[in-house]
């Protein structure tokens, strides 16, 4: 069995919360508390490791405290530092979801078979997520199931789309 070593953002580090090393989070997550189900998180750009001993919403937002996180100027010097966590803590997708990580670098393809290149990145709309895919140009799809994204094939690392390469 592989590890699957790719990190995921949750989050980042928002502000402090007390004098006792708590931090205030921003959660990406949906509930927004759902956050404090992984741990441990990384914090920042290496590899160090978090564990999360004890969270819970506040306000509109979550606060949390970390294990060797025991005071404000220990908590300061994590703000504005992105919560990630590996791919393999996450819970298996249900079936036609996808965590954006496992879409990005699929081939897109259209039904006709034309190549308009690879996902580079996906974001949230209001009305839908979009596919960054980068090829001889950008473009930017809808992932609108069976409008648009007819089929996604993890063994063949493809996405089929009903879309105009033209367009």
């Amino acid at each position: 069995m592989t590890v699957d070593r790719r990190r995921v953002v949750l989050g980042r580090i928002a502000g402090l919360y007390g004098v006792r090393g708590w931090v205030r989070v921003y959660s990406e997550t949906e509930p927004r508390q759902g956050i404090l189900n992984y741990s441990p998180w990384l914090i920042g750009p290496g590899e160090t490791v978090w564990r999360v001993l004890e969270g819970r919403l506040h306000g509109k937002g979550v606060v949390a405290r970390l294990e060797g996180c025991d005071d404000r100027d220990q908590a300061a010097r994590l703000l504005g530092l992105e919560i990630s966590v590996w791919r393999e803590q996450l819970p298996p997708p249900a079936p036609d979801e996808f965590y954006w990580i496992d879409l990005e670098g699929l081939a897109v393809v259209t039904q006709r078979g034309d190549e308009l290149g690879q996902v580079a990145r996906l974001f949230a709309t209001g009305a839908n997520d979009v596919l960054v895919v980068a090829g001889e140009r950008e473009r930017l799809i809808p992932f609108v199931w069976e409008r648009v994204i007819l089929e996604v094939d993890f063994a063949q690392r493809l996405i089929r789309v009903d879309w105009d390469p033209e367009f």
